[in-house]
């Protein structure tokens, strides 16, 4: 048996990317997971390959109206939540001096509202149960800054410490929450803003001799998730190949 069997997983953002890889890596140590994605397609195509129980669903993590519902569908199918990973995210990188007012609400809903709304629906139920696990994706932007990324780094930073802070007050009741902070990743993501030069640049400068690969946070992840980690909570956890040390 893996080390979220039976566990019932909600992974945000899971139809690509880092969230792809942690629904495969949590459904292949046991869990039952729910592949929630604004991309119903892409969830529903990812839950499918996953096969066995797994699920589906789509969510607009900046719509606290969308999560409610998914949250309500996965307690009625279910009747709980063990795992909460809240993955979804999304940044437009540029000078921060150049950046669009508009740009900079687009990325506080999904990044940091959308870690809020989830937690506001999901921490009661599992405060309730007397267990559970919260992963939190912030990013290394968010604990030493990214040029090109400041708003981007703001609600990075906003998560690493609402983490800390839900971790104290969920404690007693049984609730983890811990946070994992990726350092450079493949994934679409850098692709859009990383040209050969820079991602040259990167691994250069990553001590591993490497980007990261969405493996590499999905095994971080599922580790926090289960058991083995049932005695830490409030953590921060870099992803980075040693880039960052702090």
């Amino acid at each position: 048996m893996g080390s979220l069997a039976k566990k019932v997983c909600v992974v945000t953002g899971a139809g690509r990317g880092i969230g792809r890889a942690i629904a495969a890596r949590a459904a292949s140590a046991g869990g039952v997971v729910v592949v929630a994605d604004i991309d119903r397609a892409a969830a529903d195509e990812m839950a499918e390959a996953l096969g066995g129980d797994a699920t589906g669903a789509h969510v607009d993590v900046a719509s606290r109206e969308s999560v409610d519902a998914l949250v309500g569908g996965v307690v009625d199918r279910f009747g709980r939540i063990d795992v909460l990973v809240n993955n979804a995210g999304w940044d437009k990188a540029g000078p921060f001096v150049d950046s669009d007012p508009a740009d900079w609400d687009r990325i506080i809903r999904i990044n940091l509202y959308g870690v809020l709304h989830t937690s506001r629906a999901v921490l009661p139920l599992m405060a309730e149960q007397g267990h559970g696990s919260v992963v939190n994706i912030a990013s290394d932007a968010g604990r030493v800054g990214s040029s090109g990324e400041a708003v981007y780094s703001a609600t990075k930073g906003g998560i690493i410490a609402f983490t800390k802070t839900t971790a104290r007050e969920l404690a007693r009741s049984g609730v983890r929450v811990n946070c994992v902070c990726p350092g450079p990743t493949d994934t679409d993501l850098l692709a859009s803003f990383a040209g050969e030069k820079l991602r040259n640049a990167l691994v250069k400068a990553i001590p591993l001799g490497r980007v990261g690969d969405p493996a590499d946070v999905a095994n971080a992840v599922v580790f926090l998730a289960g058991d083995e980690a049932g005695f830490v909570t409030g953590q921060t956890l870099s992803v980075s190949g040693g880039l960052t040390m702090v």
